[in-house]
């Protein structure tokens, strides 16, 4: 059996049910490494309880927002056949390189970036340009992940496509709720008139600024009663809140963060969700919207996005910061309830049937690709290689 270690910062939750499913097939030795148990800016409960697969938090130095994790295990263990981690930190780079000299295939899970939410330095393009190449696998969820390693020089033929998918059987349950219940619910949250949503963390760049700025015009325009619903939390909140009392905005409802199992009771309140980030890896929430049968307006600058929002089949896309294009969206949609309805359909249909177990195939399916072919040579044993060549042509 291919032993296989998945070292990821946190657990966040849907890479907690993607585990479980890899744990319950039972076709890998499978561990999970974490950085740290958690970060602060994230609000989701951590319930080791719940977990099916081995895993273990690494020792790790504090360093404010994140942790700078020790692999330990590679020292003091027998290497994994496979080590999967990110790349976009010291310590991921050092334990690929160690894995690699333990014997064991690395691969490093690679998804586009964006100049909103990362400020470009060249010697963190160079960091790139030679770790990527050297990893024996890239792992990635679509076309915009592969061209972003292949731009750093990954080979083609060793990324490998695993793609990003929900539980669809659980958010599907936001679509199944009758319209007594949502009234009421909507009731509860006061909201009212067609609602817009939007979920995720409550921080300036995920374009929340031109989403309020762009119902601000909504409401004053002539579409009826409209309200928008902002579920989450996070360092911008207060800001967010000062902008609703001094724009006068009337039905904005902040909820604050909300576990998984309320979820889909709070997309199905909302008749659009709204995606207006300015640079997100790719953004789980819209698989999910999708789920509980909302159209979705969402920016281009989201990793995969044209893969899962086809503009005018089951959502549209507008540039990031463009807030003209995105009240222009959302008027579209307030106005027309027969264009919600039909896009809302096609939504579903674009995510039904995926699951956990749909992610833990893809990802053995790539281990066994990894294992199979020959592992990458690092630069220094190339050159070992040919001075031994060179030094064997001038003995004969």
């Amino acid at each position: 059996m291919i032993r296989v270690v998945y070292w990821n910062n946190i657990p966040a939750p849907y890479m907690v049910d993607r585990f479980n499913a890899v744990a319950t097939r039972r076709n890998l030795g499978f561990e999970a490494w974490f950085s740290a148990r958690t970060e602060r800016d994230r609000s989701w409960d951590v319930d080791e309880r719940s977990w099916l697969f081995a895993h273990r938090y690494l020792p790790a130095l504090d360093r404010g927002m994140s942790a700078l994790a020790l692999p330990t295990p590679l020292l003091r263990e027998k290497a994994p056949d496979v080590l999967v981690s990110l790349y976009a930190g010291a310590d991921f780079l050092a334990g690929s390189a160690l894995a690699q000299q333990r014997g064991a295939r690395t691969a490093f899970w690679v998804e586009v970036t964006f100049d909103a939410w990362v400020r470009r330095r060249r010697w963190k393009e160079a960091v790139k340009s030679i770790a990527l190449p050297r990893a024996d696998a890239i792992l990635t969820a679509g076309r915009d992940g592969r061209a972003f390693a292949v731009r750093y020089g990954a080979r083609d033929e060793r990324i490998h496509h695993v793609p990003h998918v929900i539980d669809f059987d659980h958010f599907a349950r936001g679509a199944r709720l009758s319209e007594p219940e949502r009234e009421k619910l909507r009731g509860e949250l006061g909201v009212r008139g067609v609602t817009f949503g939007y979920v995720g963390r409550l921080w300036t760049g995920k374009g929340l600024t031109h989403l309020l700025d762009a119902f601000g015009e909504l409401e004053q325009g002539d579409v009826g009663e409209v309200s928008l619903l902002l579920v989450g939390d996070g360092m911008d909140e207060d800001l967010l809140r000062r902008r609703v009392r001094e724009k006068r905005l009337q039905n904005v409802v902040f909820c604050g963060f909300q576990p998984d199992d309320v979820l889909p009771q709070l997309y199905a309140a909302c008749d659009v969700f709204v995606f207006p980030t300015l640079g997100d890896p790719f953004g789980m929430v819209v698989l999910e919207a999708f789920a509980c049968g909302l159209p979705v307006i969402a920016t281009t600058a989201s990793g995969e996005i044209r893969d899962r929002v086809v503009d005018g089949g089951n959502g549209f896309l507008v540039p990031p910061a463009d807030t003209g294009q995105l009240l222009d969206r959302m008027t579209l949609l307030a106005r027309d309830a027969e264009l919600r309805r039909r896009l809302g359909n096609a939504a579903v249909a674009k995510v039904a049937g995926q699951s956990p177990e749909v992610w833990a195939e893809a990802f053995e399916h790539a281990v066994e690709k990894i294992v199979s072919m020959p592992p990458v040579q690092s630069r220094r044993s190339k050159l070992l290689v040919r001075s031994r060549m060179a030094a064997d042509g001038r003995t004969r």
